[in-house]
C-alpha cells in the first residue's frame, strides 16, 4: 500500500499523513508543484519528528508520477468525494496507490480519469468533505485492514 498525495496545498495535512504513513510502514509520494514550500520546517509541526522518519518521494509533476505509476504497475485508487464505489464496498489490493487531491480543489478531471478506482468514504447528508489527513488515515486503516497489512 501507499499514499500519494497530488498538490497538496496545507503542510500540516502533509505532515500529518507523512507521520501516518511513518507509522504504518507506507511509502508516500508528493504530487509537485505544492501549495507551500516544501520544507522540513514547513512540516515539523504536525509530522513532529515522525516526517523524517516516512519514506517519501517527491514527483516534479503529474506526468513524472504517472511514469513511476506505470514503471510499478500500482493499481491507482483515487480517493474523493466524487466517488463511485464507497469505501465500505471497495476491495483493495497489496500494491495499491491511495491517492488523494489538493485540500482546496481536489484533482483535475483528468486525474480522475487515469485513476482504476473512486473510492468515497460515506458521511452524512449536508457535509462536503472531511479534512485530507483524515481522510487519507481512514482509507488507509481500511486498505490494510483488508490486505493485512498492519504491521505485527
Amino acid at each position: 500500500m501507499q499514499i500519494a498525495l497530488f498538490q497538496p496545498d496545507i503542510a500540516g495535512n502533509v505532515g500529518t499523513i507523512l507521520r501516518t504513513a511513518a507509522c504504518f510502514g507506507v511509502p508516500a509520494h508528493i504530487i509537485e508543484p505544492c501549495g507551500f514550500p516544501f520544507s522540513d520546517q514547513a512540516l515539523r509541526r504536525a509530522g513532529m519528528d515522525y516526517a523524517a522518519r516516512a519514506n517519501v518521494r517527491r514527483h516534479a509533476d503529474w506526468a513524472g508520477f504517472g511514469d513511476w505509476n506505470r514503471a510499478e504497475g500500482g493499481r491507482l485508487v483515487l480517493m474523493t468525494t466524487a466517488g463511485a464505489t464507497a469505501l465500505p464496498d471497495f476491495v483493495f489490493q497489496e500494491g495499491d496507490v491511495l491517492l488523494l487531491g489538493a485540500e482546496s480543489s481536489g484533482v483535475p478531471a483528468h486525474v480522475h480519469a487515469a485513476a482504476a478506482a473512486r473510492v468515497a468514504i460515506p458521511m452524512r447528508p449536508g457535509f462536503r468533505s472531511l479534512n485530507v489527513a483524515v481522510a487519507a488515515g481512514i482509507a488507509l486503516a481500511e486498505a490494510l485492514r483488508q490486505t493485512k497489512g498492519f504491521a505485527s
